[in-house]
């Protein structure tokens, strides 16, 4: 059992934001423990190499729109660290398709992942971290664009939103509880771009901001380590978006 602090990162398996967060958490001294639904060779290749820059890790596997799976998950990062200081729920889906073309089941799809999957893991490892006197962070990942949703995006979006209102729903339901539990969220702009993404549609993406360029995962790392650090914030956004949100271009 560790005796560090311990945090866990979903969907960090695969080579993505969730990974760059988990390593930044493990650089801090964190115990990590990796979550993954499918991806179980790339979530046991980021336990590799944590370990070898003698990084306590481990990887646990569940689908999060599964209360019985999440709440096994949590059992087990307990019986194997015994505690969580952080988590970062950073699993999400999203798929573009003409409003036209959207179903049911793709607004299931997104809902089940990116809503039901992050109230479930605050739900589970908030409660838990109600329990430890030094509480606990909670940070989710929601997206810039909720508030001025862009085409073809129909399913993602409606499901981002509710990450809004299960953030400030669980910072006032687990810091009654316990006021050393805090649930902040990020709020990501252009960062990480898709590789098939169009070299027109890249730059066109990237002058939309008022940086003019691309976001990376390493700021989404740095926005998770300033809501750890700082304790007097909780139910709170932060916009890591390059002024997308506040630039309208022609």
């Amino acid at each position: 059992m560790s005796q560090k602090r311990v945090a866990l990162v979903t969907g960090s398996g695969k080579k993505r934001v969730g990974a760059v967060v988990a390593e930044a958490l493990a650089k801090r001294g964190y115990a990590i423990a990796i979550h993954y639904r499918t991806s179980k060779a790339e979530a046991d290749e980021t336990v590799t190499a944590l370990k070898l820059h003698n990084v306590e890790a481990a990887a646990f596997q569940a689908d999060l729109a599964n209360e019985d799976e999440v709440g096994a998950m949590v059992l087990g990062i307990i019986a194997r660290f015994g505690r969580v200081d952080v988590l970062v729920n950073s699993a999400a889906v999203w798929e573009s398709k003409p409003l036209e073309n959207v179903t049911a089941a793709d607004v299931r799809m997104h809902f089940d992942t990116n809503a039901l999957g992050t109230f479930l893991c605050c739900q589970h490892v908030g409660l838990l971290m109600v329990g430890q006197t030094e509480g606990g962070v909670i940070v989710n990942i929601g997206d810039w664009a909720e508030v001025r949703p862009y085409l073809n995006y129909a399913a993602y979006f409606p499901s981002k939103g509710a990450v809004s209102a299960i953030t400030r729903n669980m910072a006032v339901e687990l810091g009654s509880r316990n006021p050393n539990v805090r649930v902040n969220a990020i709020l990501p702009g252009p960062v990480m771009l898709p590789p098939d993404m169009s070299d027109a549609d890249r730059q066109s993406t990237i002058q939309a901001t008022l940086v003019k360029r691309e976001g990376t995962p390493e700021h989404i790392a740095l926005a998770v380590l300033s809501f750890v650090d700082n304790d007097f914030v909780t139910g709170a956004f932060l916009a890591v978006d390059g002024g997308r949100t506040v630039y309208a271009p022609e």
